[in-house]
């Protein structure tokens, strides 16, 4: 993470931007109030249908069982819950968690349309600090909301806390490519066709230029892997996947 000391104030990224820390946590919160309405839809446009196979492949890696308890943070929408609630079954419970209420609401209405309930919840949480006991979940992911957090360290940590021993941690992250003409295209698709695309469908191009700079201000692969082991989690790796333009981290609970 790029805080520094700037005097007695400590400082943090917003996309490109240097802001106090203090103020970063509402600068996010104010982009996801912008964007929830049509996140879904963003999300199908800017990713070409892609993110749902990126989704699914979390979702087989994560072993999620009959009867288990999953968390799922930055829950967002409700995507990756509305799958693991079919798996936990009647007798498991996925909680989704958010720090936007904005987002929440829309993961709840979409669920609740679709006829998922019962055996999920809708907590609104700081990543940073998980209102849940400690070794109480078999599997936590965040899917595409790592970047959004403050304190990435401290965030782990205590998902790390909530994991049961034995109970695997997934992120689910956008990251670097090595490949240098794909990382070309990545940044003029980013930096160009993004914004452009929330001017014309929510008017906001603000926003989907902050998405497009956190991206880019995200630690690379190997740089989370050593994050999540620092965390006290063990065989943690990574896979690649579209060329690295994301990646999906997994770390254990010992």
């Amino acid at each position: 993470m790029s805080n520094q000391q700037n005097g007695s104030n400590e400082t943090t990224h917003f996309g490109y931007e240097q802001v106090q820390v203090g103020d970063k946590e509402k600068r996010v919160a104010d982009v996801f109030h912008s964007v929830a309405a049509k996140y879904d839809l963003m999300n199908d446009l800017m990713s070409m249908g892609v993110h749902r196979l990126w989704k699914a492949i979390a979702i087989e890696y994560s072993g999620v069982r009959t009867g288990q308890r999953v968390l799922d943070i930055a829950g967002g929408t409700g995507d990756l819950t509305m799958r693991f609630s079919k798996l936990v079954g009647p007798t498991g419970q996925v909680v989704l968690a958010d720090i936007n209420d904005s987002m929440l609401k829309v993961g709840r209405d979409k669920l609740q349309d679709r006829g998922v309930s019962g055996n999920v919840r809708f907590v609104q949480a700081n990543a940073e600090m998980l209102p849940f006991p400690d070794n109480h979940f078999d599997c936590i992911t965040i899917a595409f909301g790592l970047r959004n957090v403050t304190d990435k360290q401290k965030a782990l940590e205590s998902m790390a806390r909530v994991l049961k021993p034995g109970g695997r941690l997934l992120v689910l992250e956008f990251s670097k490519t090595n490949n240098p003409l794909l990382t070309k295209i990545y940044d003029t698709y980013s930096f160009s066709l993004l914004p452009m695309m929330g001017k014309l469908i929510v008017n906001d191009s603000e926003s989907y230029k902050y998405l497009a700079e956190s991206i880019r201000m995200h630690p690379d692969q190997e740089t989370l892997k050593g994050m999540m082991e620092q965390a006290g989690l063990v065989r943690c790796s990574f896979h690649n996947m579209t060329g690295g333009i994301v990646a999906l981290h997994k770390g254990i609970k010992p």
